[in-house]
C-alpha cells in the first residue's frame, strides 16, 4: 500500500474481545495497515503483538464496567458510541461491521470503506432468533415489549446509517444477497482468509474425529452429542465457553466424547492435523474454519447450507476426494455422512491444496485492488 503512505488511515469494528472468526479479518487488514488507528466500542482483550504501538481508542461504555463486559447488551448504546467517534482527521477509514460500527460520521472527502460481516441481524435477517433469547433477565418481559415498540424505528435507522458507507465489501455471495436486500446496496465479494503455510499437516490421521467452536445453540454441539452417543465413534469436542449448555452436554457425553476446553491456536491446529475428519454441524454465514482443518490436510464432513456451500463447493473437481457434506441438521442425516465419509478414500495433497484458494495472499491482493480502485487520490 505504498500510495496510501502519507495517508492517515482509521480502522473501526464493532468490539474487540476474541481473535477469533471475524476479528482475523481484523489483524489481517492491521497487518496491510501498520500506521492504522483503531477504534471500537470495547476493548476487552488480552494483549496482542498487533495492537503493539497503535493508537487504540474506544468508546464512552469502556468505562461502564457491566457494558464493558457485556457489550451485546447496550444495544441502544453502541450506535451513539460509534457517532461520537472524531474521525475528522482521516483520509480512509474501514469498517468491519456486523452491528453498528458502519454508523461512524466522517467528513465528506473520507473515504468510508466498510467489509461487512452481515447486516446487523438482531434488526434483520436473524430477529426472530435474537428476540426469543433477549438476556436482560429479570427485565426481559419490558425489554420485549420495548423491542416490539421500536424494531421498526432501529431498523429505519439502520438502514439510514448503512448509507453512509461509501463502499461495501461483502465477507460471502450469501452476506452480499443481505446487503442488497436490507440497505440497497451493492457489494464487492472478498472472502475471508488464512495463511496456509502456517498451518501444520499431518499425513498420520488417528481415529478421531474433532470439531472446535464458541458454545452457543446453533453451533450445533448437541447435535455430534446425540449422533456419537449413537455411533460410538471417538470424537474429541472444544470450546472455550464454559456455561450451562457447555456443562449439560458434558455430562450426558458417553465415553467415546472427549472434551477439551480452552485450547490454545497451535493446540487446535494439532488436534485438527492429527484428525480423521473435521465436522462442520453449523448453519453460518460464512465459515472459515473447514478451510483451517483442508490445510492441516484434513477432510471436512459439512451440513449442506449457506457459508460451508461457499467455502467446500458442491461440484467441485477435487469432491469427493476432500468433504462429504449431509443434507439434515439430524442423527440419522450425519451418521449416514460419517459412515459414507468411511468409506471413501481421501487424498491429502488435494485437501491441502484446496485451502490455496483462500489463502491471505489472495485475500491481501483483493483488498488492495479494491482499495485503490475506490480512493480518487491515487
Amino acid at each position: 500500500m505504498e500510495k496510501l503512505k502519507n495517508k492517515k488511515v482509521a480502522i473501526v469494528c464493532d468490539w474487540i474481545k476474541d481473535l477469533w472468526g471475524w476479528e482475523k479479518v481484523l489483524i489481517d487488514i492491521l497487518d496491510l495497515f501498520p500506521e492504522a488507528d483503531i477504534f471500537t466500542s470495547v476493548f476487552w482483550q488480552k494483549w496482542n503483538p498487533i495492537f503493539e504501538g497503535r493508537k487504540i481508542t474506544t468508546s464512552f461504555m469502556q468505562k461502564i464496567p457491566f457494558f464493558n463486559k457485556r457489550h451485546k447488551m447496550a444495544l441502544f448504546m453502541r450506535p451513539r458510541a460509534f457517532e461520537t467517534f472524531d474521525l475528522w482527521e482521516y483520509d480512509l477509514v474501514i469498517s468491519l461491521s456486523s452491528a453498528e460500527s458502519k454508523w461512524i460520521i466522517t467528513k465528506p472527502d473520507t473515504i468510508h470503506i466498510c467489509y461487512c460481516h452481515t447486516p446487523t441481524r438482531y434488526f434483520w435477517s436473524h430477529y426472530k432468533d435474537y428476540f426469543k433469547r433477549l438476556e436482560f433477565w429479570i427485565l426481559n418481559p419490558v425489554a420485549t415489549f420495548m423491542m416490539n415498540l421500536i424494531i421498526h424505528n432501529l431498523r429505519q435507522w439502520d438502514f439510514a446509517a448503512a448509507q453512509r458507507v461509501d463502499y461495501y465489501i461483502a465477507n460471502s455471495e450469501n452476506i452480499a444477497r443481505r446487503i442488497e436486500k436490507y440497505y440497497r446496496r451493492d457489494s464487492k465479494v472478498i472472502y475471508p482468509s488464512i495463511d496456509v503455510n502456517s498451518f501444520p499437516f499431518s499425513e498420520k490421521k488417528k481415529n478421531y474425529y474433532f470439531y472446535v467452536g464458541r458454545m452457543v445453540p446453533y453451533k450445533k454441539f448437541d447435535l455430534l452429542v446425540e449422533a456419537f452417543n449413537e455411533n460410538w465413534k471417538e470424537i474429541i469436542l472444544s470450546t472455550a465457553t464454559d456455561n450451562e449448555l457447555f456443562r449439560k452436554l458434558k455430562s450426558i457425553s458417553k465415553p467415546n466424547i472427549k472434551w477439551v476446553f480452552g485450547l490454545t491456536n497451535e493446540e487446535v491446529r494439532k488436534y485438527m492435523s492429527e484428525a480423521k475428519a473435521f465436522i462442520f454441524p453449523a448453519e453460518e454465514d460464512f465459515w472459515i474454519v473447514p478451510i483451517e482443518a483442508m490445510a492441516t490436510w484434513t477432510p471436512v464432513i459439512a451440513y449442506k447450507k449457506w457459508g460451508a456451500l461457499e467455502t467446500v463447493r458442491e461440484n467441485h473437481k477435487f469432491m469427493p476426494s476432500t468433504w462429504v457434506f449431509f443434507e439434515e441438521q439430524n442423527i440419522e442425516s450425519l451418521n449416514k455422512a460419517i459412515e459414507k465419509f468411511e468409506n471413501i478414500e481421501f487424498d491429502s495433497v488435494k485437501i491441502r491444496e484446496y485451502s490455496y484458494n483462500f489463502d491471505i495472499s489472495i485475500f491481501k491482493k483483493e483488498l488492495i485492488e479494491f482499495i485503490e480502485s475506490k480512493i480518487p487520490w491515487i
